[in-house]
């Protein structure tokens, strides 16, 4: 997905930027970078952090760099920030989000004028240069900034740092966060709101939807009020974000308790124990586990000093091997026992059915599987969720698929509605395909529940498909 981190102080502000950028390390692990403005100008790095964390890589930047204003950020793919020159002046510009019609755009500009683009690995336009072109259409950078806001489809989170400030947007629909801290003589803004707390910042503000600030040392300014309309991603709670955050006011560790217990109150199945899948699972299993009155315990132990997120590898196989290869059992817990094991989601389905079957080999009597959020039916649209190539990737497609045929139309209502006999046999064939004892998903309205805001302003797209 990716994340970001800014400051604005009157002293030196690198080493808050270094620490509150690596704060964002779990959004990403393919490219980070800092761009800092001083009395020297600009100054920028990028490195590639997928066999290196964040601080090995930046760790001479942080020694070296100086400035009094800066932007850092954790990128899943493309390498940003980006230092651009334009009829604007000299400004760095970093992006979170997806631009869904970016092929359209960028053929747009080219057509308009003599402009070129980089292209990246793949034959691919880095979005954040196509949104600093974009920008750089309009008269001045506020009208830019907006511009892009409106004529993108899919969702744009941005971070501009100019020699008068910060520029702060969040997404038009506020489909992610941006967090303002304050402390003595600096302001930072970020995705994860807990990544300034260590830094001796105190919470400020949480930008709403559309809303545009300027950020300097003295201040945080609103140059564009927010919109009424909200659609934050509801997955930032499931597995995205880090326990210690809270958006709009939700904590995440918090509501991952409520989802458990809620989860655990529609279940009558018989187990020994209940687990997480770590981490992400965890908090989920805890509020079940106290729920029903069933031990919680750890049966097996995610090494995690020398192995990198298995989400991340491109390629199939070496997902699965470095995920199963991270595991660790605990016989004494897993030996005979009927486990209840929670994970977050079931996305493919591959690295849950290597997780059943390393417990089966490890001596589990049944393995029964409850994810905390309901059948992932269609493919996100507004963030970069995942670098799936098809819908088909999903476990629910090629089951439902399965099911239904090849057919050209097909009506996935039912198979999004939990009261359905479509929606019944398609997870009783996930269960049967995964080797679980038992699969039961979380209902989408217990899960919204769970969240405790107003469910208009929740984008939940990826389990029913409605905008």
């Amino acid at each position: 997905m990716g994340g970001f981190f800014a400051v604005a102080a009157k002293n030196d502000c690198v080493f808050d930027l270094f620490f509150g950028t690596d704060y964002h390390s779990h959004l990403g692990t393919r490219r980070a970078g800092m761009a800092v403005y001083g009395k020297d100008g600009f100054d920028r790095a990028i490195h590639n952090i997928e066999n290196a964390p964040f601080r090995t890589k930046f760790e001479k930047e942080a020694n070296e760099m100086h400035g009094y204003m800066g932007i850092g950020c954790i990128s899943d793919y493309e390498p940003q920030p980006l230092i651009v020159r334009s009829h604007h002046g000299t400004y760095a510009i970093t992006t979170v989000g997806k631009i869904l019609n970016i092929n359209k755009l960028s053929d747009e500009l080219l057509k308009a004028g003599r402009m070129h683009f980089q292209e990246m690995s793949g034959g691919e336009i880095n979005a954040t240069e196509l949104v600093a072109a974009l920008i750089n259409q309009q008269d001045s950078l506020i009208d830019g900034i907006r511009y892009v806001q409106s004529i993108i489809e899919g969702s744009i989170t941005i971070l501009v740092l100019t020699p008068g400030g910060i520029y702060a947007a969040r997404d038009r629909l506020g489909r992610t966060p941006v967090m303002i801290g304050k402390k003595d003589g600096a302001y930072c803004a970020c995705f994860e709101s807990f990544a300034y707390l260590n830094l001796g910042y105190q919470d400020y503000k949480e930008l709403g939807p559309g809303e545009i600030v300027m950020i300097t040392p003295e201040s945080v300014t609103t140059l564009v009020p927010p919109g009424n309309e909200m659609k934050i991603c509801t997955f930032l709670w499931i597995y995205y974000g880090y326990p210690t955050s809270s958006y709009e006011g939700v904590n995440v560790e918090t509501m991952r308790y409520r989802c458990g217990e809620m989860l655990a109150e529609r279940d009558n199945v018989e187990a020994d124990t209940v687990a997480g899948v770590p981490d992400s699972g965890t908090a989920h299993a805890i509020g079940y586990a106290t729920r029903k009155g069933i031990p919680f315990t750890r049966p097996f132990i995610k090494y995690t000093p020398t192995w990198p997120r298995s989400f991340i590898p491109t390629i199939q196989s070496k997902r699965n091997l470095i995920a199963k290869m991270k595991l660790i059992p605990i016989h004494n817990l897993i030996i005979n026992k009927r486990l209840l094991l929670i994970d977050d989601s079931i996305v493919r389905g591959t690295q849950l059915r290597e997780t059943t079957e390393f417990l089966y080999r490890n001596g589990a009597k049944e393995v029964h599987i409850r994810p905390a959020c309901p059948p992932l039916v269609y493919g996100c649209k507004y963030l970069n969720f995942s670098r799936s190539s098809s819908e088909m990737d999903l476990i629910t497609r090629r089951i439902i698929r399965k099911l239904e045929g090849d057919k050209t139309e097909l009506d996935l209502s039912q198979y999004t509605d939990p009261e359905s006999d479509k929606y019944q046999s398609m997870v009783e064939m996930i269960g049967r395909e995964l080797n679980f004892s038992s699969l039961r998903y979380h209902r989408l309205d217990d899960m919204i529940k769970a969240v405790g805001i107003n469910p208009c302003k929740l984008c939940t797209y990826c389990w029913n498909g409605k905008e």
